[in-house]
């Protein structure tokens, strides 16, 4: 006797083809997350960037138009 198949897939199959379908939908999706997240924090590291790059300029400009400190006498000690 040599069993014969059926045209419609058993239980299991349509499981386990729907817990394929999830992970693959499931997987896209995480894929998509990860992309998004690592373009917004290269946005905020780009940023981040310039305002530093702002503020160092900013304080090399401030240091050079200020005149330079003038060291202060120290005060000899007496020996004892």
């Amino acid at each position: 006797m040599s069993a014969k198949r059926s045209a419609e897939p058993s239980p299991e199959a349509i499981a386990r083809s729907d817990r394929q379908r999830l992970a693959a939908e499931e997987g896209a999706r995480a894929m998509a997350d990860a992309e998004k997240q690592a373009v917004d924090v290269r946005k905020n590291m780009a940023r981040l960037r310039e305002l530093r790059e702002a503020k160092e300029a900013a304080d090399a400009t401030l240091q050079a138009s200020s005149p330079a400190p003038v060291p202060a006498k120290g005060r000899k000690k007496l020996p004892r």
